[in-house]
């Protein structure tokens, strides 16, 4: 161990191969262990030189009733969305909420943990930037035994609970939508490669061309970073393509409707010259013209469940150990697909 590190809870549940609620049962002596389980784990934590963290033990007893939550950014219908699943639950079991956005930013994502840490907030829910390709400031977190929860843009391999969409699932019905409508040359318009739902929705792009043996093609994987001016030159482009793509699928709706907007001004018909299709179904996805195929993910489940098992944890129902929710998306079919008659 380096000098002058506290050791924690976690890292003696590493090293003998046990869950954290067991090592903290333990050191409170629960008469729920066996004797010599209990005898192995105090004899570790002396060994480790383990003391107790007095400021999460005092944070735990003292309690804000004050929950702090992270998002991209507060504008996105979908993020709003959560927000509202969170903030409801919250308050119905008697806490508040802090609202922070990073503005998809790491730098500000950093400081708003910061912030809401110093505020003294119960736990954070966290859903990551785009820019987040670095995590020390979530293992620091967890090595400060501080609770938190991540949703949608998660890291994997940080050992805390998460909820996430099947997004493999969703890509992969809205690409099967497509091949089945008759596409075959599909593009796949991605974000940043780091982001957690970038790689899912693309496993679920390449896992439907697999099963209707269509050839992986990777310059029809296109990378934005998410910007308007990022969206706008991916669809310009997918033009360029030669052979032309017969259809689209981005990773977000927010994506599709730059890309929409812009083929639109250079006269593609959509869907007759191209098929597009998104992910998120947001409010604009359904009145744009034309009305654009998507997956509907609902926002406000996922806020409700990841406060309630945060809530859970605090509160002593939950284990302390790390979970996966994952929630299941539905296919909207829309007018922007349906250029082929579906193959029987």
């Amino acid at each position: 161990m380096k000098k002058g590190h506290q050791v924690t809870m976690k890292e003696i549940a590493k090293k003998l191969g046990v869950s954290v609620s067991t090592i903290s049962r333990a050191l409170k002596d629960s008469p729920e262990l066996h004797p010599e389980t209990k005898r192995k784990i105090v004899e570790m934590a002396k060994e480790m030189n383990y003391q107790p963290n007095l400021l999460a033990q005092s944070l735990r007893i003292s309690r804000s009733k004050t929950l702090g939550v992270i998002v991209p950014e507060i504008t996105s219908h979908f993020f709003a969305s959560c927000i509202s699943g969170i903030q409801d639950h919250a308050n119905s079991r008697g806490y508040n909420v802090i609202i922070c956005q990073s503005n998809e930013s790491l730098d500000q994502e950093k400081a708003n943990i910061r912030t809401l840490v110093s505020s003294q907030v119960d736990g954070l829910l966290i859903s990551l930037s785009r820019e987040t390709n670095r995590f020390e400031h979530l293992y620091d977190l967890y090595d400060r035994e501080i609770n938190f929860v991540l949703f949608d843009r998660v890291q994997e391999d940080i050992p805390v609970s998460k909820v996430t969409f099947n997004d493999a699932g969703g890509a992969y019905q809205v690409v099967q939508h497509l091949l089945e409508n008759g596409s075959r040359k599909i593009v796949y318009v991605s974000g940043p490669e780091d982001l957690y739902i970038s790689k899912k929705r693309k496993e679920g792009y390449l896992k439907a061309l697999k099963e209707f043996g269509v050839d992986e093609d990777q310059s029809l994987i296109k990378i934005t970073d998410l910007t308007e001016s990022g969206n706008i030159q991916v669809a310009k482009d997918i033009l360029k393509l030669n052979p032309r793509p017969d259809a689209v699928f981005c990773m977000i709706d927010p994506v599709a409707v730059d890309v929409l907007t812009e083929w639109k001004a250079q006269g593609i018909r959509i869907p007759e010259d191209i098929a597009l299709a998104g992910f998120t179904n947001n409010p604009t996805a359904a009145v744009v013209e034309p009305p654009l195929t998507t997956v509907s993910q609902p926002g406000y489940e996922m806020g409700k469940l990841a406060a309630t098992h945060l809530l859970d944890q605090l509160d002593g129902i939950a284990s302390e150990d790390p979970i996966s929710i994952v929630l299941e998306t539905t296919l909207v079919a829309r007018k922007s697909s349906q250029h082929f008659e579906v193959k029987k």
